[in-house]
């Protein structure tokens, strides 16, 4: 008996390439980009790793938790590591870039994520990359959460490394990635002797076996449902319209932030909503009252909400609605207000949930 998710037939390298270029269509680059066989976190470490040496002077860019992880792997490389951290509830601008590479002039590296998922927070990519670009430095770029929620654009905002996951705002897969590399990225992975190679973590394995050999055999078998999956969800997007999805995320974002404060007992972890990523609001928990027990009992009466409590220390304090994908919609938002705002009554907190009803359709139209 046949399966339609089992049996399949190989994935060529002529699709497999053929997928490379629609994401690449996607980014709106020129720059080589490369498809890897696993969640986001292995080109995210496969770009430092191929990078990054004991003579790499780095600028790590913490506006959250993946920012604290770059730099752990930035150390563990050799490099030596400035970390440029502001507070969470807000974004890095510009001028505390230009002010960092001021200070330090060696840098040539600089490591960055565009939205962060976990605090809620978004940085502006295209003024930092013109200020990196300036000073010279490869500027390396978490774009897993942005893509198909905001713009990202590696060509025109001098990303030389930029690593996309299509598990959140795109709506697919979470287990294939992919990363676009700028002809200066190869330059310095070729010259570092110690980045990985004949590894899964190697990207110059496929630069030089799969790119430069004309894209004609793969370097392993590829993940075929992952692969077709990502296929779907790029072939959608297109169908659907980039900008329409965008929209669709900025709406969501908007709703939440403004139902939230509707209700009356809630602000946003992120101050200001400029600052605030499309993709997930952050919301702070009342005095007295834990974020985590809070999120527990708004999931009771609906597990499948995206609703969560900040990771690590931010668990007691933080509540993240997570509106992107699929659950980027006015229904999804409303039901993650009303769920919150019964969660809040039951702890004997007064929230208005028809008030936060009202703000976020009007927000969201």
């Amino acid at each position: 008996m046949t399966h339609p998710l089992l049996d399949l037939a190989p994935l060529s390298a002529e699709r497999f390439a053929a997928i490379e270029d629609r994401v690449a269509r996607l980014l709106g680059t020129r720059q080589d980009v490369v498809i890897t066989q696993g969640e986001a976190l292995l080109p995210l470490e496969g770009a430092i790793r191929g990078c990054a040496g004991p003579g790499t002077a780095a600028l790590n860019i913490i506006t959250g938790p993946y920012g604290q992880t770059f730099g752990d792997w930035l150390r563990d490389c050799g490099a030596t590591v400035v970390d440029l951290a502001v507070p969470f509830h807000t974004a890095v601008t510009a001028a505390q870039v230009r002010e960092a590479l001021a200070a330090h002039p060696e840098t040539d590296f600089v490591s960055l994520v565009h939205a962060e998922a976990a605090t809620g927070n978004t940085n502006p990519v295209a003024e930092i990359g013109a200020v990196v670009r300036e000073h010279g430095a490869l500027l390396y770029l978490d774009a897993v959460a942005s893509v198909a929620a905001e713009p990202v654009l590696p060509d025109a905002w001098g990303v030389d490394l930029c690593v996309i996951g299509a598990q959140k705002a795109m709506g697919g897969p979470a287990g294939v990635s992919a990363v676009s590399v700028s002809d200066r990225a190869w330059e310095r992975m070729r010259a570092n002797p110690h980045a990985p190679r004949h590894s899964y973590l190697s990207l110059l394995d496929w630069k030089e076996r799969w790119i430069d050999a004309g894209r004609k055999a793969l370097l392993h078998a590829p993940a075929q449902l992952e692969m077709l999956a990502l296929q779907a969800c790029v072939d959608r997007l297109n169908e659907v319209g980039l900008e329409a999805v965008m929209a669709r995320h900025a709406a969501a974002a908007a709703a939440t932030r403004a139902g939230a404060l509707a209700l009356g007992v809630l602000e946003p972890y992120v101050h200001e909503a400029a600052h605030a990523a499309p993709v997930a609001t952050t919301l702070r928990a009342p005095a007295g009252l834990d974020a985590a027990g809070l999120v527990g009992r708004a999931l009771a009466a609906d597990p499948a909400l995206p609703l969560a409590a900040g990771g690590g220390a931010l668990a007691k304090e933080m509540i993240r609605v997570n509106h992107y994908g699929p659950d980027a919609t006015l229904a999804t938002v409303q039901a993650c207000l009303a769920a919150l705002g019964a969660a809040l009554r039951e702890s004997g907190r007064a929230a208005d949930t028809d008030a936060a009803r009202r703000a976020a359709q009007d927000a969201w139209s």
